[in-house]
Parts: structure tokens; C-alpha cells; sequence
């Protein structure tokens, strides 16, 4: 490369990088600072006023010698104070859950129609109207040749008891 050819190149070389350096020289938060004027010149606006704060009133409480609303109390007014007996001696079959006995026909002998209650060991037993079987206080009601009538005495989940319809039909063998 001759001495003419290298200062031509040089020549070209900076006409090329002027404009570069002439735009990296120029303010890069032009367009910023005329958007701020801007916004300056628009007409101001009325701000509402913020809401009064009214003063915090205190109150005293006054049931400190009632039942807390937090525990749950007795429901014997819905079911008339219905309650299991515990003073009643237990009978054989109230040990058993009711879903695990099943009811397996019914025997008539004179006057008295007995339903036949099977347990999971296997063993028949017999009931009559007014027997206990089940873990809640389960009665027998009534007793035809398809099903056991029982009426249990469970919770109600609010300190009471209620009366719930249950009974054992007549199962397939």
C-alpha cells in the first residue's frame, strides 16, 4: 500500500466515524427532558380531598359473665333434652358397629315376630321391638320380613343429641 492510498483510507475511515462520534456525543436524555416539558406545560388538575378519619371509639365489654360465644354450648331445647342413657345396662349386640351387623330373616313364634341379626363371627341372634343393637344407643323400632327399624341417639355437633332413622334390611346370602 502506498503513502497516497493508506492517508485516502485513513480519510474514508474518519468520514465514516464523524457521524457515529457526532450522535454518541449528543445529550441521551434529550427525548426525556422534552417529555418532562411537556408535561410541565399541560394545565393542573384539582386533587379530591382524602376522607375524614373518624376517632377510634372504644366500647366495654359487658358479658363477661355469659357463656363465651366462642364454645359451643348444650342444644337441649331443639330435642328436648334428649340425651343417651348411660345408667341403662348395655346388651350383647351394642358392642358391634351397625354396619357390621346384617339381618339375615325374621321367626314368629306365637305372637312375638323376631328379627335375625347376624354378627361378623358368624352368630345369629335374636331381637325384638324395644332391643338395643349398634355403638349409638340404637333401638329397635320395628321389625317386617324385609328390614330391622332402628332409631339411633346421636350427636348433633353443637353439645346436643339427635334422634337419627337407621335399620338393617334383609341381606342376600
Amino acid at each position: 500500500m502506498t503513502r497516497h492510498s493508506a492517508h485516502s483510507f485513513a480519510r474514508s475511515i474518519l468520514w465514516l466515524l464523524v457521524p457515529v462520534l457526532v450522535t454518541a456525543c449528543a445529550d441521551p436524555l434529550a427525548d426525556l427532558r422534552g417529555e418532562i416539558e411537556r408535561a410541565k406545560a399541560r394545565p393542573g388538575g384539582r386533587i379530591e380531598p382524602l376522607p375524614e378519619v373518624k376517632p377510634y371509639v372504644s366500647v366495654e365489654y359487658t358479658m363477661a359473665g355469659e357463656r363465651s360465644p366462642f364454645t359451643p354450648g348444650t342444644n337441649l331445647e331443639g330435642a328436648g333434652g334428649l340425651r343417651p342413657d348411660s345408667d341403662r345396662p348395655r346388651e350383647y349386640l351394642e358392642q358391634f358397629p351397625l354396619d357390621t351387623l346384617s339381618m339375615v330373616g325374621t321367626l314368629t313364634l306365637g305372637s312375638v315376630q323376631y328379627g335375625l341379626v347376624r354378627t361378623q363371627d358368624g352368630l345369629i341372634h335374636r331381637v325384638v321391638v324395644g332391643n338395643h343393637l349398634g355403638q349409638n344407643d340404637g333401638r329397635v323400632e320395628s321389625i317386617n320380613e324385609a328390614n330391622i327399624g332402628v332409631v339411633e341417639i346421636v350427636p348433633d355437633g353443637l353439645g346436643g343429641y339427635v334422634e337419627r332413622q337407621a335399620g338393617l334390611a334383609l341381606s342376600d346370602l
